[in-house]
């Protein structure tokens, strides 16, 4: 009781050995292995112990990863097993041998010279009834032993000691959900090449014929009337909706990269407008559809790409053209809001679900509504979006009154 009344009277030293411990877990600049050591270290001092070793419990077995003696560091005891460590994780209880040459329980550490003294005290490292792993001292300094009472000091040690293979775990467990994250990141790049090589290969094997279609198509509007020539347009239009959606796969995944140089020019309202409603004429007058130009401040000039914006309103235009009844009117206009220029496309369908106007621009997407809907390959709306961001511009839908759907779209005015 001598020993135990001594620590008990020397409370700044086991406060000083916790600080220790403390420090040597938060410390940076140390690796988990030189962590484990230090800690060690610090507890066998202030126990006045010469040997130790802390074993953490890695799947099935019991892993050496400190050691007062550094060939044990990386050895293996599995559980269950004899050895003492073994029993005092499968237990989860501290064990206290005053003699292991006589000790019956562990018979393979009675003729063990790696111990010059007779007692061993081994105790579990836990959490929540959970076994992390085992602290190991024996051979005390000096004349005398370890005794029983030593046991509670050790316990002690193995909470703080807690904290320490928690904070490591969770580290490892990191690392591999950053690696595991890496290696989808990885995969994904390469599925998303191969979507890109994909396209590419498929744009470029539809050019040829879609352009050869085309200018056949073309030879025989000269040579056609009636019944046939309203087939040959049927069939202009198909095309016609074939190299959009063409272009959309070209142009899409370039203004998705930043890869797509803006060709800027000065142009004005009014040119875009005649230009994308003449573009669609065969289109409106086989849906019995008219168009109605609404045009306000349309000779502002405005610095954009021809092509891209042109494309874009030719979208809105035949998205209205699907959604419109027949014998009803379409309204392209153009008007001046909040120092933009605003281009809308308006029809007299049923509308757009309210709910649904929040994802219609997104890639792929594509909506069905009553008799509305925004067909094709999802990817329309969505270049749209993406053209008018590259013009630091800004696109939405509104349901007017009156019913049906507006579409518009603002850019900023040179």
């Amino acid at each position: 009781m001598a020993e135990k009344q001594s620590k008990i009277k020397n409370p700044e030293k086991l406060l000083a050995a916790i600080r220790a411990i403390g420090e040597a877990i938060t410390g940076p600049g140390r690796s988990a292995g030189k962590k484990l050591d230090r800690v060690l270290a610090i507890i066998l001092d202030h126990l006045g112990v010469e040997q130790g070793s802390i074993m953490l419990l890695e799947k099935k077995d019991l892993v050496v990863r400190a050691a007062s003696r550094k060939k044990l560091i990386g050895m293996k005891q599995p559980l269950p097993g004899k050895s003492v460590a073994a029993w005092v994780a499968t237990h989860g209880e501290p064990l206290f041998i005053p003699d292991i040459t006589r000790d019956r329980r562990f018979p393979c550490r009675r003729n063990d010279r790696s111990y010059r003294k007779n007692s061993l005290l081994s105790a579990p490292i836990i959490q929540q009834d959970k076994v992390l792993g085992v602290i190991n001292v024996t051979d005390k300094a000096g004349k005398g032993d370890l005794i029983r009472d030593d046991t509670a000091w050790l316990a002690e040690f193995c909470g703080l000691v807690v904290w320490l293979v928690q904070q490591q775990r969770q580290k490892k467990k990191i690392s591999r959900q950053r690696e595991t994250l890496k290696k989808k990141n990885l995969e994904l790049k390469r599925q998303e090449t191969l979507r890109e090589e994909l396209a590419q290969a498929l744009v470029h094997d539809l050019k040829g014929p879609l352009a050869e279609v085309i200018a056949n198509l073309d030879i025989l509007s000269y040579s056609l009337s009636g019944d046939e020539r309203e087939f040959l347009q049927s069939a202009q239009l198909a095309c016609d909706r074939a190299v959009r959606m063409v272009n959309n796969l070209v142009n899409v995944g370039k203004l998705e990269d930043g890869k797509l140089p803006l060709l800027i020019e000065q142009v004005t309202p009014a040119e875009l407008i005649a230009e994308a409603a003449a573009g669609i004429t065969t289109l409106t007058t086989i849906h019995g559809l008219t168009i109605k130009r609404k045009t306000t401040d349309a000779e502002t000039p405005l610095a954009l790409d021809r092509t891209l914006i042109l494309r874009v309103l030719q979208n809105l235009l035949t998205n209205a053209i699907t959604c419109a009844p027949r014998d009803s009117s379409i309204t392209l206009g153009c008007k001046m809001a909040q120092r933009k220029m605003e281009f809308y496309v308006r029809d007299q369908g049923s509308g757009i679900d309210p709910a649904l106007e929040k994802f219609i621009f997104d890639k792929y997407a594509r909506v069905k509504s009553g008799e509305d809907q925004l067909s094709g390959t999802g990817l329309g709306l969505y270049f749209c979006r993406l053209a008018v961001k590259a013009h630091r511009g800004r696109i939405g839908v509104r349901k007017p009154p009156g019913g049906g759907s507006c579409f518009y779209f603002t850019l900023p005015v040179v």
